[in-house]
């Protein structure tokens, strides 16, 4: 179990003072001259050492990407944009971070600024986080007001510029270069890839986009030493990391914990069990909407790190976990996470344009059982045709939750087009 003195969020609940004296108080802010004097290069080598890896879905090592962009300009400035746009269903950790420890995200964007040479950070958050864009830029100004960012930032004599940038509510400006596009004043359409964010991004500089939670413990880290970072969790999987629990649990919360650590003893140390007892688990999405689930008989023995969940075919993504006991209509559920796929996606490439919507009208009638057995195995071959298939992940985000539900709960799904031919209307979801 993490202890209290290695928590890096020491606000996460709000009980203390959120300004910049409460966040000086509890350690931010304290030293990042001294940080910042150790240079580019150190900083970078000390972040890849600490095993830190990005903590928005994709897991990404974070010092690798940092030293993507370019050492030397080439007369066009570096960017670094923050992605706030935290609009994966079931996550909500990034909001606590923003609303109740917003210094921990301010430094952390000062010094990753620094350590890949850019003077300019955006910071582009959901559209409808507004009490947390209210509480980001109170913290932002007061930030500018006592000189730890702006001309020579922390007397460092680094100048460096935050700015904040409120989106409009839509869940493709969270991928990365839809991000862009949406910053620069367009529509949020993904871009095709080469040219990547690093050699091409934000007004066509170099540019590189990290989450929220990525950057915020940023300054931890080099305060306290890549090695303690590494400590916690399995190899390749290491640090600590919030989790944001929703669902058939008694207690939902947020929390930060240690990587690798054991589903079972997360649900059961924080959020007071599953309703009803384990026994009564049914499944859980481990990271997010867009991960397939996993059944009860793999959350015995589940580990909460991103490699042991590829394993099992799906993914620590966002670590939001959905929790569902024997009360869900899990058809149903996977239904509405295809709902949402479809209303989201941006249209730009056919087979999620068309695909999310066919997938969706399928599922609709597999939720009522008005469908034929061969159908499942055909809804199974279409997401593979959408899968990969695009140029953004929504396209695989919309395929893995029905890809999941298939894979694992299939006699279900089966047993209610039986009911329904035979009449058995007990057996059929309620409509």
């Amino acid at each position: 179990m993490l202890k209290d003195q290695d928590r890096i969020f020491t606000n996460l609940y709000g009980m203390h003072d959120r300004s910049l004296a409460g966040a000086r108080k509890r350690g931010h802010w304290n030293g990042t001259k001294e940080i910042l004097a150790r240079g580019r290069d150190t900083i970078i080598q000390q972040i890849k050492d600490s095993g830190l890896r990005g903590r928005g879905g994709a897991g990404f090592p974070t010092g690798l990407k940092w030293s993507f962009m370019p050492k030397e300009s080439d007369g066009r400035p570096a960017y670094l944009v923050i992605n706030a746009d935290e609009s994966e269903p079931g996550t909500c950790k990034d909001r606590e971070i923003m609303r109740h420890d917003p210094h921990t995200l301010i430094e952390g964007a000062l010094i990753a600024s620094f350590a890949m040479g850019a003077h300019t950070c955006y910071i582009y958050i959901r559209g409808e986080y507004i009490r947390e864009r209210e509480a980001l830029q109170a913290a932002i100004d007061e930030a500018y007001e006592a000189g730890l960012i702006g001309k020579n930032a922390c007397g460092s004599g680094w100048d460096f510029d935050l700015f904040l940038h409120h989106g409009a509510g839509a869940y493709i400006c969270g991928e990365e270069t839809a991000l862009l596009e949406s910053l620069e004043g367009k529509k949020g359409m993904p871009r095709m890839k080469p040219p990547f964010p690093a050699g091409a991004g934000l007004y066509g500089c170099p540019t590189t986009v990290n989450n929220v939670e990525s950057i915020a413990v940023v300054p931890t880290i080099l305060r306290r030493g890549p090695d303690w970072f590494a400590s916690f969790g399995r190899p390749n999987n290491s640090g600590t990391k919030l989790f944001a629990i929703s669902g058939h649990v008694n207690n939902p919360c947020v929390v930060e914990e240690a990587m690798s650590i054991p589903l079972k003893e997360l649900l059961e140390r924080h959020c007071g069990g599953v309703r009803g007892g384990w026994k009564n688990l049914k499944a859980v999405i481990p990271g997010g909407s867009s991960v397939p689930l996993l059944r009860a008989e793999q959350c015995d023995d589940a580990i909460m790190d991103f490699d042991w969940l590829r394993e099992q075919r799906s993914g620590l993504g966002t670590a939001a976990v959905i929790v569902m006991d024997q009360s869900t209509d899990i058809i149903k559920a996977i239904w509405r996470l295809s709902k949402f796929y479809k209303h989201e996606s941006c249209g730009q490439c056919t087979p999620c344009r068309e695909g999310t919507g066919w997938m969706m009208r399928v599922m609709d009638r597999l939720v009522r059982g008005e469908a034929e057995i061969e159908e499942i195995d055909m809804l199974l071959d279409v997401t593979k045709q959408v899968e990969g298939h695009t140029i953004c992940a929504l396209g695989d985000a919309a395929a893995w939750p029905i890809q999941g539900l298939i894979r694992q709960f299939r006699d279900e799904i089966e047993d209610r087009i039986k009911a329904r031919k035979t009449g058995r209307i007990s057996a059929v979801a309620a409509e």
